[in-house]
């Protein structure tokens, strides 16, 4: 499985964006310094906008501007409308697919909050909001990170009370069925932690689809899925066999419900298609409007091979200024990685902030030469890796309201390996994740000493944007798989997400200690590097563990490949001490003593997990993440909580997004408005009324 998207959250609301997300983006070298409390570096295009929104729980909603959208001609404004309602339009989707009661609970937390008669303060109501803040961020009511299932905080009682005293008419009950009966009904899935517990469970020794509480199988066993799958070839330029459909089992037979115009989700697919046959219509050019054709083909029929279709012409398309991608992508929320969540997302390209990752990618083939992979496991000709960054207008369903900062399309490895790929990093994301960060807190706490810190402070951003590109454009293009071993989701299974997201973090790690970068001009020492290894090995090693409860360990494929990359190397180098942990004031901290063999250590690791790809090698895939990627030492786990719950920072940050309203005349389209909204809950409440067009049950 090569999922190539990067969520922000690495040391990023930790090391202010810094890592963040250990995948992405392409930023202008001008920025707000990352920890200080004055700017070392002025963020490009510095404004009064406001970039923070509500806060609630352990979330802190931000906005994000579009520069560059009103210079946008009439045509290229109707254009990016058209796909901005189709990338709305498919925002039911990813509610049903984390769980098959999703749309049904969110209607009714949708009718309670916007309807409620009674008293709208006090604690409990508080407690109500921040419930529904929750659940809107999430996409469901389990945890958007660690996913499991959260509860209100309000009593059971206060939350029934409220659906008494709300517009009982508009509640999705089912025919006959009066409001007591619906409550009793609705009332364990809101409160009961056994009811669906966990969205993806991807613990060790267990049956993870049936384990699993999200809406990609009902009725059937892992085994039966990957006996069903498994009658399916993968090698060669075969399809991506379950990416768009639901396994279920009917009359004692295993069978696919398709998400295509006319089967499963098709009410919502088709108002995207209505949208994207309006795109065709003023599409920039021709490569352009047989990309959208392809997409609107591929979403009536379900062809996974006119899927593949669409993503080769996606990736020809590389003169558009106005892009996006809309259906059925990233595999993470299916623990053995064969069902696509549903995303979408429409951008402007950003001619400014491309230069450097376009630096980079045009070396695409030396970095494969240089590369320390085995000869076998290297790719002879890399083609055409198209690297951009772009400025995004909108996104919905897995990217939204917690977003990529870097993506890497398409996913198929035979498409980037004899076809390229597109890699772009989201520029006004990473700029108000960037302006939000410019603040004091995690950096002053965890760094070891103010030599450290100084160097994040003056690099950390350019480290962050250096090491995400090269995971990007770089690392998810490199490598192949050996002639005739199918692909990673059959092959690596529960842990190929994992293994995907630690080797293209080897990649940007490995390379980004390379004299290379600052012969390109991208980097100006290696000062940088330094400054990207401190911060990617204190996360790994401590810092992201305030995403998780005491006593947990770590599920999520990103956590796991950071902690993997980080603790194999802390283990393997012990005998040399190349990095180490050191006791100061009573408090814990990371120490690099030798940054060269560190990068070696790197170098030994990546080749080993591209061998473990490449070879199709399981029960070493499944050592290396259950070893070192998985278990938390509880101690320091409880002292790093301790010690970041003093700093009064959300460890989470997601987006309202930008609103587009077209003008029209009697004459026809005229122009599209741009808005920025401040209210997180009144767009939910406002998407709820304009974007619902699945029923309760798909």
């Amino acid at each position: 499985m090569n999922c190539l998207k990067s969520f922000a959250f690495s040391i990023v609301a930790l090391f202010a964006m810094n890592v963040q997300a250990q995948n992405q983006q392409t930023r202008p070298a001008a920025r707000l310094s990352d920890e200080g409390d004055e700017p070392t570096q002025m963020v490009r295009g510095a404004t009064a906008f406001d970039v923070m929104a509500e806060s609630f729980a352990d979330l802190q909603v931000l906005r994000y501007q579009v520069p560059g959208f009103e210079k946008l001609s009439r045509s290229e404004k109707q254009l990016a409308y058209y796909l901005y309602e189709a990338t709305l339009s498919g925002r039911d989707i990813i509610y049903d697919q984390k769980s098959k009661y999703g749309i049904l609970l969110r209607k009714t937390i949708e009718t309670m909050y916007g309807t409620y008669r009674g008293d709208k303060s006090g604690r409990e109501w508080s407690q109500f909001q921040d419930y529904c803040g929750r659940f809107w961020f999430s996409n469901g009511n389990h945890h958007h990170y660690g996913n499991e299932k959260f509860i209100p905080d309000c009593s059971s009682d206060y939350f029934k009370k409220v659906i008494m005293n709300c517009d009982v008419k508009s509640l999705p009950t089912n025919t006959g069925e009066n409001i007591e009966a619906f409550w009793q009904r609705v009332q364990p899935l809101f409160y009961d932690l056994k009811v669906e517990p966990k969205c993806v469970d991807l613990r060790s020794g267990i049956d993870n689809v049936a384990m699993s509480s999200n809406n990609f199988y009902e009725g059937v066993t892992q085994k039966e899925v990957e006996d069903y799958y498994n009658k399916m070839s993968t090698a060669g330029n075969a399809p991506s066999w379950g990416l768009n459909s639901k396994v279920v089992k009917e009359n004692g037979q295993i069978k696919e419900k398709v998400w295509k115009s006319g089967g499963m989700y098709g009410a919502a697919i088709d108002k995207i298609i209505y949208w994207l046959e309006k795109a065709t219509m003023v599409a920039e050019n021709e490569k352009q409007k047989t990309c959208i054709t392809l997409l609107i083909k591929y979403l009536k029929t379900g062809d996974l091979k006119t899927f593949d279709d669409y993503s080769i012409a996606w990736v020809k398309d590389t003169e558009s200024k106005i892009d996006g991608i809309n259906g059925f992508i990233e595999v993470y929320l299916d623990a053995i990685g064969k069902k696509g969540s549903y995303e979408s997302y429409v951008c402007i390209r950003d001619e400014e902030a491309t230069k450097r990752i376009a630096a980079i990618a045009k070396e695409a083939q030396w970095f494969e030469d240089q590369s320390p992979l085995m000869p076998q496991h290297k790719k002879k000709e890399v083609k055409g890796i198209i690297a951009k960054a772009i400025t995004v207008i909108a996104e919905s369903g897995d990217l939204a309201p917690t977003t990529a900062i870097g993506i890497n399309l398409p996913n198929a490895d035979w498409i980037r390996k004899d076809h390229g790929s597109k890699s772009v990093s989201l520029s006004n994301i990473v700029q108000s994740y960037n302006v939000a960060s410019a603040m004091k807190g995690t950096l002053d706490e965890f760094g070891l000493n103010n030599d450290v810190k100084n160097r994040i402070k003056m690099y950390g951003a350019l480290s962050s944007d250096l090491h995400t590109d090269m995971h990007e454009c770089i690392g998810h293009a490199s490598g192949q798989i050996n002639p005739g071993v199918e692909t990673t989701d059959k092959t690596l299974k529960n842990y190929a997400s994992c293994l995907e997201e630690a080797r293209a973090d080897l990649v940007g790690l490995y390379y980004i200690m390379d004299k290379k970068l600052i012969d390109i001009g991208v980097m100006p020492s290696l000062e940088v590097a330094k400054a990207g290894y401190d911060n990617y090995m204190m996360n790994g090693l401590m810092t992201q563990l305030t995403r998780i409860k005491l006593g947990d360990e770590i599920e999520e494929a990103h956590m796991r490949n950071r902690q993997l990359n980080a603790m194999w190397a802390y283990e393997k180098g012990k005998k040399d001490n190349v990095v180490e942990f050191v006791k100061q004031g009573g408090k814990t901290f990371v120490k690099i003593n030798d940054y060269n063999k560190l990068r070696t250590l790197f170098g030994d690791l990546l080749r080993e997990i591209q061998r473990i790809k490449s070879e199709g090698d399981f029960k070493a895939g499944q050592a290396l993440v259950e070893n070192y990627g998985v278990k938390v030492d509880q101690t320091l786990h409880k002292e790093v909580l301790d010690r970041y719950s003093t700093l009064g920072i959300k460890p989470y940050r997601g987006f309202i997004q930008p609103k587009l309203t077209p003008v029209e005349s009697k004459n026809g389209f005229v122009d599209v408005k741009i808005e920025y909204p401040t209210s997180f809950f009144a767009q939910m409440l406002e998407y709820g009324k304009q974007y619902s067009f699945l029923g309760v049950k798909n």
